[in-house]
């Protein structure tokens, strides 16, 4: 573990963990006001930014300034589903059309105003108008924690629709069961300087709003496995989420999946969607995902 990763671990124990460590803590988390998160200026001075509204939702294309690779990606932000974007999930945009992918930002409702029933819709109908304008083999989609349970239901989702799937899923730090029940859980939250199993199962239950947390869209290592696209996973050994990501990898083994179908990369010592941190494995990682993308 590098001395990056010892310092995030510290700096988040004593300023992000505290809200949420207890019940009326993450109630109060939960139901707190949104705060604005724009495109930063940054990003609109490096590339082309255009906003549109679909089914009462944004989404934001940001178009390379410098040559395209002809690849797009999805990307469903993630944040607990009740946080905006961090500036660190802008920068991975940034850093995404600077290698020459068109990415198209997906920000969905958030709860408790918002639950699951409107991000599907949502969600769907910036897919569908991305396949009908581009070859489904050039469109990748990514999402980290929340949104990379998200971006999994929704994959799961369209087998059984008309559309088809990704050329790949990548899924960083993906929150798959929304109950985190699995006895393993609670022995990894004691060293997760981060998140808590209470803010965790408050913000689900928020966004399944009265539904059962364990169906698929809500928890999708309960859905269906065979004919989703490649899926790279990414995930830290110190995070409360973790042992879900394992136990979704035994299930491709399991079943006898392809072993390209789920590639797991597990960083020791890692916290909570690491290749996020600005830190030296977070930053390897991310250059990897990066690579992998525009490939």
């Amino acid at each position: 573990m590098s001395a990056g990763m010892r310092l995030a671990a510290g700096y988040l124990r004593l300023t992000a963990r505290p809200r949420t460590a207890t019940p009326d803590r993450a109630r109060a988390d939960v139901e707190g006001p949104k705060r604005a998160a724009p495109p930063p200026r940054s990003l609109r001075r490096r590339h082309v930014v255009d906003g549109l509204t679909i089914a009462g939702f944004d989404l934001f294309r940001v178009r390379p300034g410098g040559r395209s690779v002809g690849r797009s990606v999805l990307y469903l932000p993630g944040g607990s589903y009740v946080h905006p974007m961090a500036p660190q999930q802008w920068t991975l945009v940034e850093r995404l059309a600077a290698a020459g992918l068109e990415v198209h930002v997906a920000r969905y409702g958030l709860a408790p105003k918002h639950t699951h029933r409107e991000a599907y819709p949502f969600v769907t109908a910036v897919y569908r108008r991305l396949v009908a304008a581009a070859d489904p083999a050039t469109t990748s989609i990514l999402g980290d924690s929340a949104g990379g349970g998200l971006a999994l239901g929704f994959a799961q989702s369209l087998l059984t629709t008309d559309l088809p799937q990704p050329r790949e899923l990548v899924l960083l730090a993906p929150w798959v069961d929304l109950t985190l029940e699995d006895p393993d859980v609670r022995a990894v939250e004691a060293d997760d300087p981060w998140l808590t199993r209470t803010g965790l199962v408050t913000a689900g239950r928020a966004w399944a709003g009265g539904d059962d947390p364990r169906q698929p869209r809500l928890s999708p290592i309960n859905g269906p496995l065979a004919g989703l696209a490649p899926i790279r996973a990414y995930s830290g050994t110190r995070d409360v989420l973790h042992p879900d990501v394992r136990r979704l990898a035994r299930r491709f083994e399991a079943e006898g999946a392809d072993p390209a179908a789920f590639r797991l990369t597990v960083q020791p010592g890692a916290l909570h969607n690491y290749p996020l941190l600005p830190v030296p494995e977070g930053r390897l990682a991310q250059r990897a995902i990066i690579r992998d993308l525009a490939a």
